[in-house]
Formats: C-alpha cells, sequence, structure tokens
C-alpha cells in the first residue's frame, strides 16, 4: 500500500527486514530440534544463533537471488556469509522452502490480526461511548430512503458496535484457524525430517503443527482470513454510509469533525464534505478485492504449486495495511463526530406527525375496523400530507370515519414519541449486557 493509507507498525510486519528475521528463527529452531534429535551436531546449531543480532543485507539477498532466482536460497547463502559455510552445513536440513514460507506467512497474519483485533477495539470503544451519550437522541428511522417511524441514534450506534463485535470475533477464529506452521518438507510427508522438528518450531513461533500439510499449508485456512477481513471491511463501508447520508445538507443530523483551517473544496469556500467517510468507502473496495483471489488460492496442483505466491505476496500486506488504517480512521470519526439532535427532530416533523400512521392503523383494527378499511382511512389522510403539507393529526381528527372509532384523546395519544422508545433499554441490554439497561 502507498504510505497514505499506512501505519507504521503493520507496514513493519510486511517489511523484508520482518520476513528475513523470521526466516531466520525457523531456521534456528529447527537446527535446535535437530540438534536435540541427534541428527545434526549441537556446536552447528549453537554457531546458528550467532546470527541472533545481525540485520540482515536485503540489498545483497536480492543480488543473491538475481543470480540464484530463489529467494530462500538466497537468503541461506546469506546467513552462511554471516556464520560461516561450515556452521552452515545442517541448516535447513531436510526441509523444503515452503516449510519457512508458509509458516512466515503465517506467522505475519497472526501478529497483523493482533492488530487488526486492537484496532477493532478502539472502534467498539467509540461505538458504545456514542451509543450511550445519545441512547434517547430521537431521530427518524428509514427505510427505502424513506422516512419509516422514529427510532434513537443511541440505538444506531448500538447496531453497528453490535456488527462489528461480530466481526471481531470472527477474526478471532479467523487468527485461530490461520495459526498453524508446517515444518514437514518435501510433500509433507515427513521422510527427511522428524515431526519433533515441526513442533518445536511451532511452539516457539506461536503457532500449532498443521495436522496434515501437502508441500503447502491447506489455503482454505487463508481464505476464509481474508473473506474476515472482506466482510469487516463492508461493516465499515456500511457506518461509512449513514454518516455520508447523515451529513448531507438536506439531512444534516450529523456530520464529520471540521478541523480549523480545514478546507472542503478548491473552488467552492462553503463546503463541508464528508471526505473521511468517502475515502473508508473506497478503502473498503481495496479490503474486499482481495477476498476472490484468495478464495482462487485454494486449489492448487497436486502436493504444490506457486500460483498462490505471486497473490499472497500483494494481497496479505495490501488488505492488513489498508484494513488497519481504515479502522483506526474510522474509529477518529466515531470519536469526533458531530451530532445535531435538533435537525433530528425537525426532519422528523417535516411532515407533521406522517410518521405515526402505523400506530392509528393498529389502533382503529383494535377499534374493531377491518385492517384493509382501516389501512384505507390512514393512507387516505397520508396522502394529504404528502401532497398538500397537511398536518396528519389534523386531518384525522376531522375525518368522520376516523373519529367514529378513536375518541379524539385516543388520536391524540398516538402521537407520543416516547411509544417509540419504550424498549430502548431492553436492546441496549441484549447489545452491551445488563450495564446497558437503566
Amino acid at each position: 500500500m502507498i504510505p497514505r493509507y499506512a501505519r507504521p507498525e503493520m507496514v513493519a510486519i510486511w517489511s523484508p527486514e520482518t520476513r528475513f528475521r523470521i526466516w531466520y528463527e525457523i531456521e534456528a529452531h529447527a537446527c535446535d530440534a535437530q540438534a536435540a534429535l541427534g541428527v545434526i551436531p549441537r556446536e552447528n546449531a549453537e554457531a546458528v544463533w550467532k546470527a541472533k543480532d545481525v540485520t540482515f543485507d536485503v540489498a545483497r539477498i536480492d543480488e543473491i537471488e538475481a543470480v540464484t532466482k530463489h529467494d530462500v536460497i538466497a537468503f541461506l547463502t546469506h546467513l552462511a556469509e554471516h556464520i560461516g559455510a561450515e556452521e552452515a552445513r545442517f541448516v535447513h536440513q531436510g526441509m523444503t522452502s515452503s516449510d519457512v514460507l508458509d509458516t512466515t506467512l503465517n506467522v505475519q497474519l497472526v501478529r497483523a490480526a493482533d492488530i487488526l483485533l486492537a484496532d477493532m477495539d478502539k472502534v467498539l470503544a467509540a461505538l458504545k461511548k456514542r451509543a450511550f451519550e445519545h441512547k434517547d437522541t430521537v431521530r427518524i428511522g428509514r427505510s427505502h430512503g424513506i422516512h419509516a417511524e422514529p427510532t434513537t441514534m443511541g440505538l444506531t450506534f448500538a447496531r453497528f458496535h453490535a456488527e462489528m463485535a461480530r466481526g471481531r470475533e470472527r477474526l478471532e477464529r479467523a487468527r485461530e484457524e490461520v495459526a498453524t506452521g508446517a515444518i514437514s518438507g518435501a510433500v509433507g510427508t515427513f521422510a527427511n525430517i522428524d515431526p519433533a522438528v515441526e513442533a518445536h518450531v511451532c511452539a516457539k513461533m506461536g503457532l500449532r503443527p498443521e495436522p496434515i500439510s501437502t508441500q503447502i499449508i491447506p489455503r482454505d485456512r487463508h481464505a476464509i482470513f481474508f473473506a474476515t477481513l472482506g466482510v469487516i471491511a463492508s461493516s465499515m463501508e456500511n457506518i461509512a454510509i449513514e454518516i455520508r447520508h447523515m451529513q448531507r445538507t438536506e439531512v444534516l443530523e450529523a456530520e464529520e469533525y471540521f478541523s480549523p483551517g480545514q478546507k472542503g473544496s478548491s473552488a467552492m469556500p462553503h463546503k463541508r464534505n464528508p471526505v473521511l467517510t468517502e475515502n473508508l468507502t473506497g478503502l473498503a473496495r481495496l479490503v474486499r478485492m482481495t477476498v476472490v483471489p484468495a478464495m482462487e488460492n485454494v486449489a492448487l496442483w497436486h502436493e504444490r504449486d506457486i500460483s498462490h505466491s505471486s497473490v499472497e505476496r500483494g494481497i496479505a500486506p495490501d488488505a492488513t495495511i489498508t484494513l488497519d488504517f481504515a479502522l483506526n480512521r474510522l474509529a477518529g470519526v466515531i470519536e469526533k463526530l458531530v451530532v445535531y439532535p435538533e435537525n433530528m427532530l425537525k426532519n422528523m416533523n417535516k411532515f407533521k406527525g406522517l410518521v405515526m400512521s402505523q400506530r392509528v392503523l393498529l389502533a382503529l383494527t383494535q377499534a374493531g375496523v377491518s385492517r384493509e378499511d382501516a389501512y384505507r382511512l390512514v393512507q387516505r389522510n397520508a396522502m394529504k400530507v404528502w401532497e398538500q403539507g397537511a398536518d396528519f393529526k389534523t386531518e384525522l381528527l376531522g375525518d368522520p370515519e376516523v373519529t367514529a372509532a378513536l375518541s379524539p384523546a385516543e388520536i391524540e395519544e398516538k402521537f407520543d414519541l416516547g411509544y417509540h422508545t419504550k424498549h430502548v433499554d431492553t436492546i441496549f441490554a441484549r447489545v452491551f449486557g445488563e450495564s446497558g439497561a437503566r
């Protein structure tokens, strides 16, 4: 990813320096296990650790690879330059390149997942805080973009919290699923290396041994990992879209914080655009575009091919770096979001009580009017509000068929906003536990 959409901690996971350091640790731990089994001399295993403080020369490894056309061999050649050819004689004993490459990729994905989980905690904390802040802030709910019935801004934040919490749970499971390593040798049979070596290396690297590998770790594990990132990105966009809608001039129920000195347009000085959430929508697309290639990587030829390799070199850093940046941006947007309760009430009352139509419909049916007739009566008066700007309650009170079934007091009662918020505590308790209730 370009630096504009990248944060240093996540970028560092995917740097060549980090990758070579993990390769080195895998090889060194494997040598220790081989020495414990008596396969290689103990002194050779200990000699490998002479490079533990070495910063591997990326340019030198690239130079060697230009000749060998093999990245792992280039690294092993460079390692021998540091510890000596004789000392390096038993490095990579019985192993194949995928043992190093696949185990390293999973170490990186696990580390990336840990950062992303922390990012999601920031988003969840921000959503929870704003949910409680606006628990009783009434706004109009919309379906198909059209006024429906009253809800609260707190419920809006709460449903986003519940969705992101599900995403976090999925990411924990995806992290667990991808946290495997394989040191099983050519075609995965352990013919030239003892399974105890794999167990030792995986324990040292924070992984579990892959139950059965071919020459690679099965890619269904990676497919679900990237699919999970894609779902999280979609949830992130779900929030961004709501904020973008609320910031529309004719709505203006909330808007992104506009900092001192910020400019909205090079041409129109009055503009305050939802640029951060628009950016989040775009970044979500970038994360999601890694999902299909990850799915396609599952099907490989026989025990090993490298059609997945070039894909993963791109999608692994791109997806994790992009989502890391985006989640942090989202947390900041939520924390600083400016909410306008007065505009929410003004918008809700724009059509003069129209949004209470269902309450009147239900009251009429309870009073003995058939549902078909009740719907006709309510819709007849509602259309006058849409088309003539009339007041819904006034029209109902002036309709003899309505007043034949409902008294003026009964009609008046149907316009109480509190009716629509009476179960907010129940919903909050479901989302946040008992602390969500008053």
